[in-house]
């Protein structure tokens, strides 16, 4: 299989043309048309290993021009992973077209004999007509999930866990499909500094880096302990100063970071971290940041660095196992891909992977919406409910 990168003269157009895979963000542009792979990886913490290992032996068939020599160019995977292991739907596409830009370079990849031209034009698009979204229900009501959190609360105060994280989802319904090329453009103009994405019909813009790599470095940001925005700025402010002092918002962060931490430590020189929290701001909530950089001891893959991580105590809890053990029994819905890993590698192993949050699965009319919330000892479950909803506001505003 001949692989072909030439670069472009000018930026293409992004998303005028429905793009079924995509990652935008500040580092990287990469928007894919076509499946010259698809692998399901299956079951089970090795699904990362399985779907390394395909795109491997795929990457031994080709034949590889690669002009650009530059992070994301030449062939490319995008992937996306369930939370729970024994959850179906772990995915792995390489794009038969790529479209991509890494510093100010633009370029386009081709696998066989695609044709790449009618994706580097510009299409005049009219306005698809569209429907309100419509609330369909929730695979567990308020009253039930508010229930199912002060079980979570007696058994942190049990000394069962530490902090275990109970996410929520919300169907909508629609009597037309709902526009992802709108929805994507929102997304990118609301949290122009989060990583919009688009992999086999789930939708977001995360602002958790789960791990980038570029040869020896390596990079993550933990994000956790959550405050409304305002648009008085001197409110504003106020907020993020009584986040930045809460003493729980801060004990369930450092978890967080400790997380990410254990993983990071053994297997890099050098590395650095955030000494106190700093304050990530998004369009309607602000979170605890800590940014970790290192150089790793031994060449890693970013999908490996992915699995390894994953999950942190940001979307699951501490300690791991015991945490996901509750979300299991008491979180009463199936999260599918929500929390999990989604972003991209090269054959090289350089890549970007976020944690799938502010997101939802698109499927023609239909959509689910996630959200969630870390509980702690000291959690109030309507503040907790609360939160969801806050942290909901993201995707709706952008279906609406």
């Amino acid at each position: 299989m001949r692989v072909t990168t030439r670069r472009l003269d000018a930026p293409p157009p992004l998303i005028d043309h429905d793009p079924p895979l995509a990652w935008i963000s500040d580092e990287h542009v990469l928007i894919g048309f076509g499946e010259a792979l698809r692998f399901s990886a299956g079951f089970g913490d090795e699904r990362f290993d399985r779907a390394e290992s395909m795109f491997s032996e795929w990457l031994e068939d080709c034949r590889i021009d690669d002009q650009i020599e530059a992070p994301g160019s030449g062939p490319v995977a995008f992937a996306s992973f369930t939370f729970d292991s024994r959850s179906p739907g772990s995915v792995l596409i390489v794009p038969e077209i790529a479209i991509g830009r890494t510093g100010g370079d633009w370029f386009v990849t081709t696998v066989g004999n695609s044709d790449p031209s009618p994706y580097l034009t510009a299409v005049e698009r009219t306005e698809r007509i569209s429907d309100r979204p419509r609330f369909a229900g929730a695979s567990i009501p308020d009253v039930l999930w508010v229930e199912a959190v002060a079980e979570v609360i007696d058994r942190i105060r049990a000394g069962e866990a530490r902090k275990v994280v109970m996410a929520r989802d919300f169907a909508l319904w629609s009597r037309t499909r709902f526009d992802t090329r709108r929805l994507m453009s929102r997304l990118m103009t609301r949290f122009p500094h989060c990583f919009t994405f688009a992999v086999d019909g789930l939708i977001g813009a995360s602002p958790e880096l789960l791990v980038r790599t570029d040869g020896h470095r390596v990079s993550s940001v933990a994000l956790a302990g959550t405050a409304a925005r305002s648009d008085d700025p001197a409110s504003d402010e106020r907020l993020g100063a009584e986040l930045l002092e809460s003493a729980k918002d801060l004990f369930e962060h450092r978890l967080a970071a400790m997380s990410v931490e254990r993983v990071l430590e053994p297997i890099t020189d050098q590395l650095s971290r955030d000494q106190t929290p700093t304050l990530r701001k998004l369009d309607n909530v602000q979170h605890l940041a800590t940014t970790f950089d290192g150089s790793l001891t031994t060449p890693l893959s970013a999908l490996t660095l992915a699995g390894m991580l994953h999950p942190t105590a940001a979307v699951g809890g501490d300690p791991t196992d015991v945490a996901v053990g509750m979300i299991r029994e008491l979180e009463g819905m199936d999260r599918g891909r929500y929390a999990g890993p989604v972003g991209w590698m090269d054959r090289t192993g350089t890549g970007e992977f976020a944690i799938a949050l502010r997101c939802a699965e698109i499927s023609g009319a239909r959509a689910r919406l996630f959200t969630g919330a870390g509980i702690m000892a000291d959690s109030l479950p309507e503040n907790e409910l609360e939160e969801t909803r806050l942290k909901l506001g993201a995707m709706m505003s952008a279906l609406e």
